[in-house]
């Protein structure tokens, strides 16, 4: 049973497999959060909350002479504003009369089986028995702003998600200023915070900081989640490992503008929120009106890293990623971008198609530059109409000359972007994203749509499915390479512009839901000039997401070292690129690029014509392997066997099934040194007491292989691929 309630303490219990989350109502009617760790049972924590008289810390006005109760100093549910508690607040309104108080207290509850959905919004689902659902009701008793928390307990994977639906059920107009999805305060513990942050071509690089007295915040005012932060965060001990030591992760399933805030206030307390960033945002909720946050998913381990991120992929896996493609193999993919940029016609793509068709690819994905007047960055985005001054008949003739090679096609979109070279922007200006008498900011030459619009996106809905119906086209790249600045709505008024952002949002996920309900076979990937927007909101409806537009192997270590940490590797697009590299100009071998690319649904980014013949026979073994091992790599346990950005020597990563009967262990040799020292690399997930054979040789007990680990071999050369299969021996 996930859920225990004692009704006359006012005590709520979310039980897991391993761990509990606990909150009270106290006499004054404030649901105090008393904990979330490891399995407590039934026992009752409110003995931890601490009474003292403290300095300037007011005391609300019915508890008299009790100057030991604060809301300063409470660990609250959902905090509230205005009334006490100086700390971080959940929720910031202007209320009818113009004051900014939220004092929340407790009305109620209830609870369903199986999980609640988000109207309009992406979220974890399940079968009724996969989980519980509790939802306990506050209220502001001046207002009748009412606040009704969402929790949703996954048993088995230790995994509570959150939201909170507010309705006004005052007579007065009230604006929503912030709107956290969740709050957590922690009564103790020294706690570090480990968030992802990057730029475009490096995204998600692992950083991880003592929290210090005051406020810390991960955030994006871009639009998007963002290059520049991931919206996912983890508080951990300064002790804790991969293997050992308590942490929370917290994520959002949002791809917007988001903010996530961690406080250490006076007493030694934390407190996190999440949700929507409040930089921009501002709803108005009129008297009967609803408004839901995004949700966010919490899990806790006490078993360090490892055991948090197993938690997450599972969930993700299972209860985020929908579609035929959710457990179906990948096809291996060839996109011509780099192999040929705007520059291509029909028989250049069926050229690259035919060669690599020889090899073993299975897709082939026709990117930008196939519609409009698009022979460069400047124009022809909104018009999606195939240009057929390229392509000769149309998207129909090279699907089926693809066809015919056994490889399924697939195509780019930029939907959410416009050229003001287009007879779309000539047509409809106003589509664009602008403020009214302001020159608008331009990124890449293009300006954005304003997907809050309901005949912007029925246009879109109308050329996309025009386009998807004219040709066998089994896959989509939806791509947005530009961050949304100059924010404003020509059909929104004055006093709710601040709605701008978050209707985007919501607009943007209707008319994916709209396509993926259309074409349920359809394989989407994300992308967002790489990993712009590689978040769970955009996983709902793409189970893959390209990962980053830096394709150079040895940068993607640290990039998907980051990424695992919360997003499974089913999720990670990866690709094998040219040498030199693009963005680097590094030459690595192509072994090593498919190595890296392999922790990930994998394909190919150039033109396998020119590789040589020796490279050629390489990249037929690696399809072979990448299909050989498919099962291991997306539905297996994933481990981080050494950190790439404090070894730039060597970096090595294993994949384990879940009977744990096999393993397959990558791994890179960076730079190579002279006369350098032996290296052993533990590996994990094993049976113990199970003899496992390596690599078809060697034969050693799982023990072994865990404590004293395998010999990384010694090569001769720079960025040189290693790889090792475990297979138990019966």
């Amino acid at each position: 049973m996930a859920l225990y309630i004692d009704e006359q303490k006012k005590l709520f219990t979310l039980s897991t497999k391993n761990t509990s989350y606990q909150m009270m109502a106290d006499k004054y009617l404030v649901l105090n959060h008393l904990y979330y760790g490891e399995n407590i049972g039934q026992d009752d924590m409110s003995y931890l909350l601490d009474y003292q008289d403290r300095g300037f810390s007011g005391n609300p006005y019915e508890a008299g002479n009790e100057r030991d109760y604060s809301l300063d100093s409470r660990p609250q549910e959902y905090s509230t504003n205005g009334v006490g508690d100086y700390r971080i607040n959940s929720v910031s309104v202007i209320n009818g009369d113009g004051s900014d108080a939220a004092d929340w207290r407790y009305v109620g509850y209830s609870t369903e089986k199986g999980k609640y959905a988000i109207p309009g919004m992406p979220a974890l689902y399940g079968e009724e028995s996969d989980a519980d659902t509790l939802i306990v009701e506050l209220a502001d008793k001046v207002t009748g702003l009412h606040a009704f928390l969402y929790y949703s307990v996954w048993e088995e994977r230790d995994i509570i998600t959150r939201c909170v639906k507010f309705v006004n059920q005052g007579t007065d107009g009230i604006v929503l200023t912030k709107a956290a999805s969740m709050n957590l305060d922690l009564m103790s513990g020294d706690w570090e915070l480990m968030h992802f942050h990057g730029r475009h071509n490096l995204e998600r690089q692992m950083e991880r900081v003592p929290l210090m007295r005051g406020k810390m915040t991960v955030e994006s005012v871009r639009g998007a989640s963002s290059h520049q932060h991931n919206p996912f965060v983890i508080l951990c001990s300064k002790d804790t490992t991969e293997e050992a030591g308590p942490c929370y992760g917290t994520a959002l399933v949002y791809s917007g503008n988001f903010s996530i805030e961690a406080e250490k206030d006076q007493m030694g307390q934390t407190r996190l929120t999440a949700g929507i960033n409040s930089q921009r945002f501002a709803w108005t909720l009129e008297a009967g009106a609803e408004f839901w946050t995004p949700e966010a998913v919490m899990t806790y381990s006490s078993e360090g890293f490892e055991k948090m991120s197993s938690n997450f992929h599972h969930t993700f896996r299972e209860h985020l990623c929908r579609g035929k493609y959710k457990h179906e193999r990948r096809p291996v993919l060839i996109n011509n971008w780099e192999a040929t940029y705007f520059d291509f016609d029909k028989e250049k793509i069926l050229n690259i198609a035919k060669g690599a068709s020889e090899l073993g690819v299975e897709m082939l994905v026709l990117d930008d530059g196939w519609f409009g007047k698009r022979d460069g960055d400047v124009s022809g985005l909104g018009d999606w109409y195939v240009n057929t001054d390229k392509l000769e008949g149309g998207l129909k003739p090279i699907a089926d000359g693809i066809n015919a090679m056994g490889m399924k096609f697939g195509l780019w979109f930029e939907p959410e972007c416009i050229s003001e070279d287009s007879d779309l922007y000539r047509a409809h200006p106003d589509w664009a994203i602008q403020i009214p008498g302001r020159q608008p900011n331009r990124s890449r030459y293009q300006l954005i749509l304003d997907m809050g619009r309901e005949d912007v996106r029925d246009y879109l809905y109308e050329r996309m499915t025009a386009i998807l119906d004219s040709a066998n086209i089994e896959y989509v790249k939806w791509d947005m390479n530009r961050h949304i600045s100059d924010v404003y709505s020509a059909v929104l008024p004055k006093e709710r512009q601040g709605e701008a952002s978050h209707r985007y949002m919501l607009g943007l996920y209707d008319l994916l839901e709209r396509l993926v309900s259309r074409y349920p076979n359809l394989l989407l990937e994300g992308c967002s000039g790489g990993g712009g927007r590689f978040d769970l909101g955009m996983l709902y409806y793409s189970p893959q997401i390209w990962c980053s537009d830096d394709t150079d192997a040895v940068e993607r270590l640290s990039v998907q070292y980051g990424t695992s940490f919360c997003y499974p590797i089913s999720a990670v697009g990866s690709h094998v690129s040219a040498v030199p590299n693009h963005q680097t100009g590094r030459i690595t071998p192509v072994e090593t690029r498919g190595t890296v690319a392999m922790a990930g649904s994998f394909g190919y980014e150039l033109d396998l014509n020119l590789l040589s013949d020796g490279e050629k026979e390489e990249v037929k073994e690696q399809i072979k392997t990448f299909k050989k091992y498919y099962n291991l790599t997306h539905e297996g346990e994933y481990y981080r066997l050494t950190n790439p950005m404090e070894n730039r020597l060597y970096a090595a990563w294993e994949f384990v099934s879940q009977d744990q009967s096999e393993a397959l262990v990558h791994g890179m040799q960076i730079l190579a040194q002279p006369s350098g020292p032996s290296i052993h690399i533990p590996v994990r997930g094993l049976k113990a007491d199970a003899m496992y054979e390596v690599n078809g040789e060697l034969v050693r007990s799982g023990r072994a292989l865990m404590h004293g680990g395998l010999n990384f071999p010694r090569q001769t050369g720079d960025f040189k691929a290693v790889e090792f299969y475990l297979k138990e021996v019966k």
